[in-house]
């Protein structure tokens, strides 16, 4: 199931920046492990916005809320999902 994930990140801006750094290190890390996986095939700054439009492959809604709550920075974060569908007129 494709799912179209948009996550703003909202840190605090009394957080000590090593502690940013840290979590933004480890953020880094976790997401580049599941891009390998294959799970989170797409992803895509928003232009002049601490945030992204991403798109994730899960095989259930639970699968994908726990890559998402796995995320570090994900007690930072506004997420909306969108679950996606094949469109009738798409040609692949």
């Amino acid at each position: 199931m494709l799912f179209l994930v948009r996550m703003d990140v909202k840190i605090p801006a009394d957080m000590p920046v090593a502690l940013a750094d840290e979590i933004k290190a480890r953020e880094k890390a976790y997401s580049q492990d599941l891009q390998r996986q294959g799970k989170w095939p797409h992803i895509w700054r928003v232009v002049g916005e601490y945030a992204n439009y991403s798109v994730f492959d899960a095989e259930s809604n639970d699968e994908l809320h726990a890559m998402l709550s796995g995320l570090p920075l994900f007690p930072y974060m506004e997420i909306h999902v969108t679950p996606l569908a094949r469109h009738p007129s798409s040609i692949r």
